[in-house]
């Protein structure tokens, strides 16, 4: 599948993929939101957004970002901070592990490239906690490299804009298409463009068609106007999506959180006994349920967001 294949069988007539960055880039340069980590091109503020964004909203990070780089203003004092303090800036987030990942990639690049990080995808994909669409941003976003990669709003723009909606495309097949779309010497631009197309415009369960720049290229929206149904499927795809989601309360995640949430409020270096701890993570805690509260600390001491030792279980210094 090439991408000049797929936005020829779009139209009778045929569109080019410079028609197709300019509407892009120019919705993007009026439309864009005036976000932090876009005026910055240092890699490590960029990695912290990158990190934080990951499955949490604009709004949700915007203040913790200012937050977090007040306290840790780069690399080195990152690297170099106690990890429970790190847990704890990170509350209000979720994802705790995410904290203990960026902090193991600032201290693996301070000992291994001397706090100078690396410039190649190849290299970023092989720090503790990074992996392929991380490493791509941190290249794209602060190095201005010509790199495709793909979180979900890419993805969904991608898929929609150049695939057949009835067909099913594997993630190589889209990558594919989002390395041969790029526009050479200008990707910082097209792909924060495309992510801020999938965030405003074409959402997963209530896409705004009719104010998109790319609607006339775009095989799902020329798939619904032939076949009249337009936004007909996309309550479907959202109750599709209901049934499919795992309820967050009461789950494994939910309660490991509420586990952390309680470490954060001890002092530093206290520790919570488990007949102590159990209550503040479900009030309705039996010493029947030990077995289930250890097996929640022993995944979290595996990812190194808690320590337990004799007297106790508390966040890793």
């Amino acid at each position: 599948m090439t991408i000049h294949r797929s936005i020829d069988q779009n139209h009778e007539h045929s569109l080019s993929l410079n028609d197709l960055h300019q509407a892009l880039l120019k919705w993007f340069s009026e439309a864009a939101r005036d976000l932090p980590w876009r005026r910055t091109r240092d890699p490590y503020r960029i990695l912290v957004a990158e990190v934080m964004l990951q499955q949490t909203q604009v709004d949700r990070v915007l203040p913790k970002y200012a937050a977090f780089l007040e306290r840790f203003p780069t690399l080195h004092t990152l690297a170099e901070a106690p990890t429970a303090e790190v847990i704890r800036m990170w509350a209000g987030l979720g994802y705790n592990r995410r904290a203990v990942n960026l902090q193991r990639a600032a201290r693996a690049i301070c000992a291994r490239y001397g706090g100078v990080f690396p410039r190649d995808v190849a290299t970023l994909v092989t720090l503790p906690g990074i992996g392929s669409y991380t490493a791509g941003a941190v290249a794209c976003f602060a190095f201005e490299q010509d790199v495709a990669f793909m979180d979900t709003n890419i993805r969904r723009v991608i898929r929609r804009v150049f695939t057949d909606p009835t067909e099913t495309v594997n993630e190589r097949a889209l990558l594919a298409l989002a390395r041969a779309a790029l526009p050479v010497g200008r990707s910082w631009m097209w792909n924060q463009a495309l992510m801020e197309l999938g965030s405003l415009v074409c959402t997963a369960d209530a896409p705004a068609c009719w104010r998109c720049p790319l609607r006339d290229q775009c095989r799902d929206y020329a798939a619904r106007r032939e076949s009249d149904e337009r936004f007909a499927s996309a309550p479907v795809r959202k109750r599709l999506a209901e049934r499919r989601e795992r309820p967050f309360i009461g789950s494994n995640r939910y309660f490991r959180g509420r586990i952390i949430e309680a470490l954060r409020m001890l002092p530093s270096g206290a520790t919570f006994a488990l007949n102590d701890l159990g209550p503040q993570v479900r009030p309705e805690y039996t010493p029947d349920d030990e077995v289930w509260l250890t097996t929640l600390i022993r995944g979290l001491e595996r990812d190194g967001l808690v320590v337990w030792t004799e007297t106790g279980v508390r966040l890793p210094e």
